[in-house]
């Protein structure tokens, strides 16, 4: 499974399926992005989590592999059967354990918005929700043994219930993130070394984010987006013969160019609006369990903690005034239950639900969703 998050100007990672932030009323000039620093806890956990993870390879980087299933982490020792996994909601998976696999799972995602957190994590109602329905696809192949490459589209269809109201003007692709996936160290369960990979990509700026007919239609950036991840997986054989696997993550965003906006956008100006607009640096960390009921059952958890620096706008309003505009620091911790049927090691299925359950400058979402999973 992969992390993909967030709504309007923020298009995040790689990663399961999207968790829309509520949209606040709108106000003419401020940026859908939030935050003009990176918040300490989160940069410490993220600079904390890479540096294990980056160091344990480098301490162990003669692990010999043992197998496609156990190169990957995904299988324990002394089982008497292999476990079959989707993976979980939001953790992302590294990369592919043989050369020519193709991999490809869509999710399917409601988002519903139940509240929202102001700067002192304290929740309050909406009377404008910004709903929505998604389509996110994960295509992954592999061109080696240890190399791989990703590419997740999403489509989405949104709508607004109170306010002013409100719908997309239709379906909408969101940006294009390209990855490329390398696992650096394969898994040697008999040393309890996990396996390690490493994401670099960019996200493409394809989603609509400039002159928009209607608010709702604002879902890309406008920038090339810098993607960078770093991923652990291992699993444990526990008594019983019952596996549970184990994932940690974290990654970074940032975007490598300005966006040139006018009237309507993803970062909420109004019409007559001239300026341009650079998006702020966000990612995420967490972990996920997988716990193995059978060799076809799966009960599965994620965990995660992301952050979101704020957008920078700069530019001219209809009036002809300048405006230099500095969005809020937000952050949300997500909690993601859900249970897995494999009726293959090729073919399964997962459904469960995300949650966001603390944070602050952000929208509170439930988010229902089922994903498909099929290797060939």
């Amino acid at each position: 499974m992969v992390s993909f998050t967030y709504a309007r100007a923020t298009t995040r990672a790689g990663t399961a399926p999207r968790r829309n932030a509520t949209a606040l009323p709108h106000d003419a000039g401020r940026p859908c992005q939030r935050a003009s620093y990176i918040p300490k806890p989160e940069s410490i956990l993220f600079v904390a989590m890479s540096l294990s993870l980056f160091l344990s390879g480098l301490s162990c980087a003669h692990a010999a592999g043992t197998g496609n299933g156990t190169a990957a982490g995904s299988q324990g020792l002394h089982e008497d059967y292999s476990q079959w996994y989707t993976g979980s909601l939001v953790s992302p998976s590294g990369a592919l354990t043989k050369k020519g696999v193709f991999a490809w799972e869509p999710y399917f995602a409601y988002s519903q918005p139940v509240g929202y957190l102001d700067s002192t994590g304290q929740g309050m109602s909406l009377k404008d929700k910004a709903h929505s329905v998604s389509n996110f696809t994960l295509y992954k192949y592999s061109i080696t043994n240890s190399i791989s490459l990703q590419m997740t589209p999403d489509i989405s269809y949104g709508w607004r219930r109170g306010g002013h109201g409100g719908t997309t003007s239709g379906l909408k692709m969101g940006d294009l993130p390209v990855d490329v996936m390398w696992r650096y160290l394969d898994a040697d369960p008999k040393r309890y070394i996990p396996a390690l990979s490493l994401f670099v990509g960019v996200a493409f700026p394809s989603g609509d984010y400039t002159k928009l007919g209607r608010d709702e239609d604002g879902v890309g950036t406008g920038t090339y987006t810098f993607r960078l991840a770093l991923t652990e997986q291992s699993t444990y054989t526990l008594p019983g013969h019952h596996e549970l696997r184990l994932r940690m993550w974290g990654t970074f965003r940032r975007a490598l160019t300005q966006a040139h906006i006018a009237d309507v956008s993803s970062y909420g100006t109004s019409a007559g609006f001239r300026g341009l607009a650079h998006p702020g640096m966000y990612g995420e960390s967490g972990f996920s369990l997988e716990y193995g009921v059978n060799q076809k059952w799966v009960i599965a958890m994620d965990l995660a903690r992301d952050w979101a620096n704020g957008s920078v706008v700069r530019g001219y309003n209809a009036q002809g005034k300048y405006q230099n505009i500095l969005g809020q620091a937000s952050g949300d911790w997500v909690i993601a239950p859900a249970i897995e049927y494999n009726w293959s090691p090729r073919f399964g299925v997962i459904a469960g639900v995300t949650a966001m359950f603390a944070g602050h400058n952000t929208g509170q979402v439930i988010s229902p969703q089922v994903a498909f999973n099929s290797v060939f």
